[in-house]
């Protein structure tokens, strides 16, 4: 044990002196006192207030003993550093973090604790006939030891903390790469690393791909939704929104602004099992978006675009469908092969109605009616059967969003 202060002496930073041998007296009451300040706290912090079984009333009973012992030591030999005792808080605040409990309830136990003590301990000091000195000296020494007792908890449950939240953000990366990868994952499998992740499994999901930034900084990265799934690191940058539909609903613009701007393509609300489709679709979506098929900026729904996406699903197929059904206009001139382009899509889509063809192309009908007999001398039946009107619409549609198709035609 350290060797005390001598008789009278005074503890360093503290204006009073305190008789040592009130340390071992004290001492001798530790057993007494403890059992009224465990109950103390167990009055006044209502987290504490529950039934005490077995490894709970132990742990409360352990914190409240070294505490005191802390505190004695203290009175003992002011200099002494209490490691030990330190070392049991900061393991005492672990376990609050690993258990997922806020660091405030066993804070407020030392202040009631430390409080309660002191008044208990300065009536010995009084019942002694110490001077009042004394009892204030015992005052500064009981917050003092609550203090250092407090910063080796907050140590403890801050390195506790940290360790959960990078192991936590592991587990996650690893579900969402099992949700996301190659082959629908084993239900099984999604359960027990969402366990593990403390992700609630959703009925539905949507997954976001987001345009590639150069600026890797995290606080410009976009806020994630509530239970929300991210890899920034992924090329393209992918966010999983658990029930798309319910809770988890993209909220318009404000969705954008949580985007901080960036261009992003989402998914179709897929079943959990299958979100790697929805991923596939928000990719697709955001290369057509780069190239100007869909719109370059803001945020895409892959819900409102099926048909495009379904068209630009396999480009060597479009291409052939567009080569064979313009074939015809190969026959003219590029600039007449533009117009007549645009008054034969026109006239597709408007149900062969030439007064609304010249309303939608800002020309006289007559000028339709010229270019309408045009197109049916270069034609032929062709524009009469239906599904090669089909054909058209889809060739015209895709070729007016890709310009470059029509310029370069031969």
């Amino acid at each position: 044990m350290v060797t005390p202060v001598p008789q009278g002496g005074t503890p360093e930073g503290f204006g009073a002196p305190v008789p040592p041998d009130l340390a071992e007296l004290l001492r001798a009451q530790l057993e007494e006192v403890a059992d009224e300040v465990e109950e103390e706290v167990r009055r006044e912090v209502p987290e504490y207030a529950r039934p005490a079984d077995g490894t709970y009333r132990e742990h409360l009973r352990a914190g409240v003993v070294q505490a005191l012992t802390l505190f004695v030591d203290h009175i003992a030999d002011p200099r002494g550093r209490g490691d030990a005792i330190a070392a049991t808080y900061y393991e005492l605040g672990r376990g609050e973090a690993l258990e997922g409990r806020s660091l405030d309830a066993l804070q407020s136990a030392l202040r009631v604790g430390g409080l309660h003590a002191w008044r208990l301990m300065g009536r010995t000091a009084m019942e002694l006939g110490l001077d009042s000195t004394v009892v204030a000296a015992l005052g500064e020494l009981a917050f003092r030891t609550v203090h250092e007792v407090a910063q080796a908890a907050a140590a403890g449950y801050s390195e506790a903390r940290a360790h959960n939240t990078d192991e936590l953000e592991r587990r996650r990366r690893r579900l969402l790469d099992l949700l996301l990868g190659e082959g629908p994952p084993v239900p099984a499998a999604v359960q027990d690393l969402a366990h593990g992740a403390r992700w609630p499994v959703p009925r539905q999901v949507a997954v976001v791909a987001l345009a590639a930034s150069s600026d890797q900084r995290e606080v410009d990265w976009p806020l994630a939704a509530a239970g929300a799934l991210v890899d920034m690191d992924s090329r393209p940058p992918r966010m999983l929104i658990p029930d798309p539909e319910g809770s988890g609903r993209f909220g318009g613009r404000a969705f954008g602004l949580a985007l901080r701007g960036r261009p992003a393509a989402i998914g179709p609300t897929v079943p959990v099992t299958e979100a790697a489709q929805s991923l596939r679709w928000a990719v697709r979506a955001l290369g057509l978006m780069g190239r100007g098929l869909l719109p370059r900026q803001g945020v895409v729904r892959c819900a409102d675009h099926l048909s495009t996406l379904l068209l630009h699903s396999d480009e060597p197929m479009l291409d052939q469908l567009r080569a064979r059904a313009l074939a015809p206009l190969d026959t003219v001139s590029e600039g007449q092969r533009e117009r007549l382009a645009e008054t034969l899509l026109a006239w597709l889509l408007s149900g062969s109605n030439v007064p609304d063809v010249a309303a939608r192309l800002h020309v006289h009908p007559q000028t339709v009616r010229y270019r309408l007999r045009q197109l049916d001398k270069i034609f032929g039946e062709v524009l009469h059967d239906p599904g090669a009107r089909l054909d058209l619409i889809l060739a015209l549609t895709t070729a007016q969003k890709n310009e470059e198709f029509l310029n370069s035609r031969p």
